[in-house]
C-alpha cells in the first residue's frame, strides 16, 4: 500500500487480510464506510463497495480526537 504524506510518499507493508472490518449493518453497502481496529491501537478505514481499494489509517490519538469531536458535535451541520 502506498501512503501519501504531502509531497512525499512512503511504502508501508500492512497485511490487513486478517482484520475484522465493521460498518453500520443497515446502511447502503455502496455508501458504507468500514473500519478495522489494528493491534497497535490504530484504525484502518475503507469504503465497503471497494474492499480492495484505498485504505486510510489513523493512529490511536488521531482516531480518539475524531471520535471525541463527533461526540461533541464538531461535525454537525
Amino acid at each position: 500500500m502506498t501512503v501519501s504524506t504531502g509531497d512525499k510518499e512512503a511504502l508501508y507493508a500492512l497485511d490487513l487480510s486478517d482484520v475484522k472490518w465493521i460498518g453500520a449493518p443497515d446502511s447502503d453497502p455502496h455508501d458504507r464506510v468500514e473500519i478495522a481496529h489494528l493491534p497497535d491501537g490504530a484504525v484502518a478505514m475503507r469504503k465497503a463497495a471497494t474492499p480492495g481499494g484505498p485504505v486510510l489509517c489513523y493512529d490511536a490519538a488521531e482516531w480518539k480526537a475524531f471520535i471525541l469531536g463527533a461526540r461533541n458535535g464538531e461535525f454537525d451541520v
